[in-house]
């Protein structure tokens, strides 16, 4: 147990021991602009390097090197031929001359028309612009423009000798038509330009200041409101099942009471009759320890996140932080996952201990690796940035390999050895009661609709925003809301669970070890 400490130890100093570099620059300091990726806006997982298009490139492209992050979140940065000076103003520079075949051409309207939009980066802040503008003029006869901007103009936004923020506009200089489908090649002279402003904020609170003026949209009104519908339904929830729950409990026992004292004889019904087998094990112990288990370390690895959001290590110009710190505590949660399944299964009397642990290690493993096998195929064909090198999958393999499934197993052993067998209250019989029939509104379907739904309304408002976050759409930064829907989604789920549970017992149903899964999770 003493060297799972230490694993944790030694990671948690990596973590914050790693901070971004403040980089200070002097007068005349050339300020490097990587350019990342370009794709469509309606599709932010669709990317493609930003030299997979026609457009203003080096004699040899430099790659830039990537954080595990980085990679994860497709980004594939490469020096450009902006030559920039720290606080020095650019009027109209040419980047180049360039001259377009008639397939390069028609790449450029094509990107134009699904509206791409680009990706670069200064000082680690991600900057992002459209390639061009679709303009739709008369109603009849229609007419369909296609204009590409050909003109770059920086915004730099300066605290002493510190870039607090950068932006890029294409509005400086009006775009070029390209609506001649005549043309069989065109000429397209790329400038740029570069303006400095002084600015309060200091470098510190720079990604507050980024976040809030994005490239994308937000929406903080809507946050609130989900926040707020959802806490009404946890309030409802919880009153429902200490109160109500409590006082029918409360009755069902001063019964039994009463019927001691006066000598009665009362054939008992609900939960009170199948007391003798509510302790019955359940079928395949096995896959109910390990779903137990990695139920358990993912949510360790949300509680990570969120503690590691709080601490700011997930800002915009960090790229990639969140993936990389998911897959990072993914493989060093995994002893939890061992240890939880391990001490479930001991409890449960069960026998085959190895498979246990392989189960346990691979119940999530294999088959996410199977399903991202055949989406990096497809991003890989395509050509898209959201396919992963051979490189970073070896990583990912030698991670799992030498840190996750050992964890596991060292998980599985203290489980086994610091539990006991489960002590009932009562004597389970040897011979299965009868389950009696229940109308279709108490059936398991009707209770796995229920117990997903009412968790699923109380944060589905906050999936469309995190989703939006792994779809590259944007980068959250409300982690403050975030963790108080966490725990409004735990406090529903548990107490749909219980009353879920409670109304099975009840309707003499005494197999609620998986129910109580399937219904809520």
């Amino acid at each position: 147990m003493l060297s799972v400490l230490s694993y944790y130890v030694v990671f948690i100093c990596l973590l914050f021991s790693v901070k971004g570099a403040e980089k200070k620059y002097s007068a005349k300091d050339s300020v490097t602009v990587y350019v990342n990726k370009v794709g469509p806006y309606a599709n932010p997982q669709e990317t493609y390097h930003y030299y997979s298009l026609p457009v203003c490139r080096p004699a040899k492209i430099v790659s830039k090197d990537l954080t595990l992050g980085e990679v994860l979140s497709g980004d594939r940065m490469a020096q450009s031929l902006y030559e920039i000076k720290f606080n020095e103003e650019i009027s109209n520079k040419q980047l180049c001359s360039l001259s377009l075949s008639t397939e390069e051409l028609n790449a450029v309207r094509l990107a134009i028309e699904e509206h791409y939009y680009f990706e670069f980066v200064v000082d680690d802040i991600p900057i992002r612009g459209f390639v061009g503008e679709v303009e739709e003029t008369n109603i009849f006869p229609h007419r369909h423009h296609i204009l590409v901007y050909t003109h770059y103009h920086f915004n730099f936004f300066i605290n002493n000798n510190q870039i607090v923020y950068v932006n890029i506009s294409t509005k400086e200089h009006p775009p070029v038509s390209l609506d001649d489908e005549s043309l069989s090649s065109i000429k397209l002279d790329y400038t740029y330009s570069a303006k400095w402003h002084r600015t309060e904020t200091l470098y510190k609170d720079r990604a507050k200041f980024i976040a809030n003026t994005g490239f994308f949209p937000k929406t903080l009104e809507v946050h609130w409101l989900s926040v707020i519908n959802s806490m009404v339904l946890v309030f409802l929830l919880i009153g429902f099942v200490v109160i109500i729950l409590s006082r029918i409990l409360k009755n069902d026992l001063s019964r039994i009471g009463d019927d001691d004292d006066d000598g009665s004889v009362e054939e008992e019904n609900g939960w009170k009759i199948i007391h003798t087998d509510v302790f019955r094990f359940p079928h395949h112990r096995e896959l109910f320890s390990s779903i137990i288990g990695v139920g358990c370390q993912f949510l360790s690895i949300f509680s990570g996140i969120l503690f590691f959001a709080f601490c700011g290590m997930f800002t915009v110009h960090r790229h990639g932080s969140l993936m990389a710190s998911g897959v990072i505590l993914y493989a060093f949660t995994s002893c939890v996952a061992g240890f939880m399944s391990g001490k479930m299964y001991r409890q449960l009397q069960g026998e085959h201990w190895a498979w246990n642990i392989i189960l346990t290690a691979n119940l999530f493993t294999i088959p996410f690796f199977v399903i991202w096998c055949v989406i990096n195929t497809f991003a890989w064909a395509y050509g898209t940035t959201q396919a992963l090198p051979y490189t970073t999958v070896l990583i990912l393999v030698f991670m799992w390999l030498f840190v996750g499934f050992p964890l596991t197993v060292l998980g599985g052993i203290f489980g086994k050895n610091f539990s006991s067998n489960f002590d009932a209250p009562c004597r389970t019989k040897n011979i299965p009661r009868e389950i009696p029939d229940v109308p279709w509104y108490r059936s398991n379907l009707a209770r796995m609709l229920i117990g997903g739904f009412l968790p699923f309304s109380a944060i589905s408002v906050e999936l469309y925003y995190i989703f939006s976050t792994f779809w590259g759409r944007e980068q959250y930064m409300l982690y403050g809301i975030l963790s108080i829907v966490f725990l409004i989604l735990l406090s529903v789920t548990a107490c749909i669970s219980i009353a879920l549970t409670y109304f099975q017992l009840a309707s003499e149903d005494y197999r609620w070890w998986w129910q109580s899964i399937i219904s809520s999770g």
